[in-house]
Order: structure tokens, then C-alpha cells, then sequence
């Protein structure tokens, strides 16, 4: 075990909680702290001896303090190997203190941009000098300490008690932290400008910190964790989880898709999602209606789901939904009487996020063998001015109202997608076939198994009928208007078979693939 003692340690931090106490015990083991800005005036105000880094160095700090730290006397205290000859050599002839602990955290550009500040505020909290010192730090951890989260001051004070100094094993694990959090700091900044640019950046970075350890992946013999990118208030990964079993993989990719079917509606409305698919959305006047409405599309299907709601939870849906058995419970937030109901189920898990929107990174990633696919996130809505009536007869204006709906839902169902509505409410849904036609057999199958009948419902398409044996089938199944994308070789033959059977067709110019 290679134990390191610290002499010095440079202490430069934007987080100072418990930043008194650490360095009072780094005093107490004879250590010299160096320091700057902030920090060093809250040291000085809690009488703790410090030196000022201007003073070590002989070099003012100036332009508002954006030149402080980058200078040969940090670095080579921080870079120098302590067993290179030339290197001591080279600290001993400019008077370079070797630097043994380096307690930094950077410049709070994530919250910064989270609060709404405008471009030159958040410039300003893109920290320089912060991370050129862990970095330097990092990459000497045969010498050096870096710490950069506030977390692990009990780890090195720990080291400190036990052996005099640090261990090897915990250098190498805080730099290898001290990375991560380097390279999250970069990818958040990188992130920010891809948001302001319309265009493709040439390098692209994507990271987080890390929220939690999940059981497992998708399956057992899968390792997982949930990271965390920016700004949390009103996300999933941000929510509060009131009770429950721990949260697995599959929870939250579902729970994801949930919330962001349910937030596209203006109405209360309820999603219930079952392996990545919608089986059941509904609008209604009410949460309770709405949730009724959704289970009743698909009450088999819905066994196990998550259910995500746009409302606060009230007493009375949660006594309705205590009637099925569910995974997930997503609302911004719920009654005492709702969560007292709730807490006879001790292992369903209930997540409150909070009445903030929820900002969602504006693009997807996705991992592929080399590389990584990135696409813009699917914000699209329907323009009013965008729909195109091509049939001799337009749709009402209830099924003009059902037919946005289904294709607003269709937009999260996965491809092939085919959804049935009435009334606000999904009656069919097919999903990820290979072939359209069977989407919109199998859900007007499953439309007549939970006993809602698909007679004068409306049905919406993601993609274009590629032929107008769609049209047929819906037909048969009482179908009596249809939107979808438009853009196929057949679209008149397609527009013909609706007009044959006195159906309305929309078409929105706007695919909604979801693979």
C-alpha cells in the first residue's frame, strides 16, 4: 500500500458545505492551505490559516478573477512527479511547492443555466482554471489528492486517521471521479451551445452524474445505474419517490414513455404503459374519468403498467387505481389522502415530480455498434393550418377533436403504429408490426376484446397507408375517419377506399416514427 502524506493541499471551491470543517482538520495534521476568491476569505473569516494563492504566487488575480490559477506555480506543484529527479530539481530552482491534496469544485454552469440566466451570465460560470486543476491533479495521482466532491472529505479524513496520509486505491478512485466529473462539466457546456446552434456539432458530448444503481438492466444478467444530465426539477430522474420498491430499468424507460405521452395533453389526462407501449390514454373532465376511460382500453394489458397522470392525485383516483395492479404511479404531485391510500400497497412505487415543467434534453441518443445515433427529440405538434381534408367529406368537429388525439398518441406508440379513439379515449391500439395492416387488425381485435367496440371511432397512422387495404379493414371495423402522414405512391388509391365508404381522411404531412 503506496501511502501519500499531504503537506499542502489547495483548497479553490464554489460548493463550501463542510468546506470549515475539512480544512480545520487539514490544519490540525500540519497541512499548509493555499487558496483563493471566496474561499480563502471564508477561511480567513473562520480563522483558519490560509495563504492567499496571489501571495504564493507573486501574480495578482485580475480580469474578475478569470487569471488566478493558471499559473506554473499550481500546476508544477500539482504535475510534478515527486521521484523524478529532474522534476524535484526543476521545483526546487523556481520554488514550486509540491501541491498534495487538491480540494476543487467548479463554477455552478448546470444550475446557472438551469435557473433561465441569460448567455453572457452563463459564460461567465464556465469555470477555466477549476478544471485544468483537477485535471492536472488527476493525472498525478501517484502524488496527488484531488477531491471534487464534498462527499468524499470523509474518505481522505478517514485515510488521513488510518495511515498518515492517502492510499493508492483511494487516489486512483478519486481521480477516475475527478474525470467523470471534468468530462460531465464539458458535455453540459457542449449541450448548451448545441441548443443555441441549428446545426450538427462536429463533436458531440453526452454525460451525467450519477443517480442511482439500478438492481440490474433489462434482465438480471445486466448491470444498469440512472445518470443524471442538468436540470432535474419536474423530470423523472429528479422525482421524488414517496414509497415503493426500489425502481428497476424497465420502471423508468417505461415511466419515460409514459410521462411524455401524458404531458402532450392541455386536459387532465392518464397513461398507462406497458413495456415501452401505450395500452390505455385517455382526456376527460376529470382525473378519475380519465383514468377509468384509459384502463378500460385495455384492463389485461394494463396488469403491471405505469400509470402517469398530468394532474395532481386526489383521493378518489387513487382508491380507483388501487383496483389494479401497477408498478409505477407518476403525478406532479398528490393529496395526503391519496398517498394514505397508496401506502397499503407498501411495494408500489410512487413518484411525485414536482409542478416544474420539466425541461428534457432537445435531442435522443442512442447506442449503435461504433458509434452513436442523435436525432432531435419529437416535439412536433399538429398546426391547425397543416391539415389537409382530401376526402369528399370532412370530419366533424368530434371526430376532427378524436382524430388529433389518436395521432398525438400514435406519435408514442412504437412502429407500425395504428391507435382507435372515441370520445377522448383510446378503444385499439396496435403496435410494432412488421406490417400496418395487422397493427390495425390487432387493434381493433383488442378493441372488441375489452368490450369498447371500435363502431364510429376514429383511427390514426404514424406513417402513410402504403396501400388501401388499411382503409378496408378499417372499414370493417366501423372506422368512420382516418389521419395519417400522406406521401405514398397509392395515396390515391388510399383516398378513393375512403371516399368508397363515406370516410373522412386527414393528412398531416408529418410521420411519427418511433422505433
Amino acid at each position: 500500500m503506496t501511502t501519500k502524506k499531504i503537506t499542502t493541499a489547495l483548497l479553490s471551491v464554489s460548493d463550501k458545505t463542510g468546506l470549515e470543517e475539512f480544512a480545520r482538520f487539514l490544519v490540525s495534521q500540519g497541512v499548509h492551505l493555499l487558496s483563493t476568491g471566496g474561499t480563502a476569505k471564508l477561511l480567513k473569516d473562520n480563522a483558519i490559516p490560509v495563504q492567499d494563492v496571489s501571495d504564493y504566487t507573486g501574480f495578482p488575480e485580475m480580469m474578475d478573477g478569470r487569471v488566478k490559477t493558471l499559473h506554473p506555480k499550481i500546476h508544477g506543484g500539482l504535475l510534478g512527479l515527486r521521484g523524478n529527479a529532474e522534476h524535484v530539481a526543476a521545483m526546487e530552482t523556481h520554488a514550486i511547492r509540491g501541491i498534495d491534496l487538491a480540494v476543487i469544485n467548479l463554477y455552478p454552469f448546470e444550475e446557472t443555466v438551469a435557473r433561465g440566466a441569460g448567455t453572457d451570465e452563463c459564460i461567465e460560470n464556465i469555470d477555466i482554471g477549476g478544471p485544468a486543476m483537477i485535471r492536472s491533479a488527476a493525472k498525478n495521482h501517484g502524488d496527488v489528492t484531488v477531491v471534487v466532491d464534498v462527499a468524499d472529505y470523509a474518505r481522505v479524513k478517514g485515510e488521513m486517521e488510518a495511515h498518515g496520509g492517502t492510499t493508492q486505491a483511494l487516489r486512483t478512485s478519486l481521480a477516475a471521479k475527478a474525470y467523470g466529473r471534468t468530462s460531465a462539466y464539458d458535455a453540459a457546456i457542449n449541450q448548451w451551445f448545441a441548443t443555441r446552434l441549428e446545426e450538427v456539432p462536429a463533436y458531440a458530448s453526452f454525460a451525467g452524474s450519477l443517480q442511482m444503481t439500478l438492481r440490474y438492466g433489462e434482465n438480471p444478467h445486466q448491470s444498469a445505474a440512472l445518470y443524471k444530465t442538468g436540470d432535474s426539477r419536474g423530470t423523472l430522474a429528479g422525482a421524488t419517490q414517496v414509497q415503493g420498491k426500489e425502481l428497476s430499468y424497465n420502471n423508468l424507460a417505461d415511466s419515460d414513455a409514459a410521462l411524455s405521452l401524458v404531458r402532450e395533453f392541455e386536459r387532465p389526462a392518464v397513461a398507462i404503459i406497458k413495456h415501452a407501449n401505450p395500452c390505455g390514454v385517455a382526456v376527460a373532465g376529470s382525473m378519475l374519468e380519465a383514468y377509468r376511460k384509459a384502463f378500460s382500453c385495455d384492463p389485461q394489458s394494463a396488469f403491471g403498467g405505469i400509470i402517469a397522470l398530468n394532474r395532481a392525485l386526489d383521493a378518489e383516483t387513487a382508491e380507483a387505481i388501487c383496483g389494479q395492479f401497477a408498478e409505477v404511479i407518476l403525478a406532479p404531485s398528490a393529496s395526503e389522502e391519496a398517498l394514505k391510500i397508496f401506502s397499503a400497497k407498501k411495494n408500489l412505487r410512487v413518484l411525485l415530480l414536482g409542478d416544474a415543467p420539466g425541461e428534457m434534453l432537445p435531442f435522443t441518443v442512442k447506442a449503435i455498434s461504433g458509434g452513436l445515433l442523435v436525432q432531435e427529440r419529437d416535439r412536433a405538434v399538429l398546426e391547425e393550418g397543416a391539415l389537409k381534408v382530401v376526402t369528399k367529406r370532412a370530419p366533424t368537429e368530434e371526430e376532427m377533436q378524436d382524430l388529433r388525439f389518436a395521432f398525438t398518441v400514435a406519435k408514442h406508440v412504437k412502429s407500425n403504429a395504428i391507435v382507435m379513439a372515441r370520445g377522448g379515449q383510446s378503444v385499439g391500439i396496435g403496435a410494432g408490426q412488421m406490417s400496418r395492416v395487422d397493427s390495425v387488425r390487432i387493434a381493433s381485435w383488442k378493441a372488441r376484446e375489452a368490450g369498447l367496440g371500435t363502431e364510429g371511432a376514429v383511427l390514426a397512422s404514424d406513417a402513410f397507408f402504403p396501400f388501401d387495404d388499411n382503409v378496408h379493414s378499417a372499414n370493417e371495423a366501423g372506422i368512420t375517419a382516418l389521419i395519417q402522414p400522406g406521401g405514398s405512391v397509392r395515396d390515391e388509391e388510399v383516398i378513393a377506399a375512403a371516399d368508397r365508404y363515406d370516410m373522412a381522411m386527414v393528412l398531416t404531412g408529418m410521420r411519427h416514427f418511433n422505433h
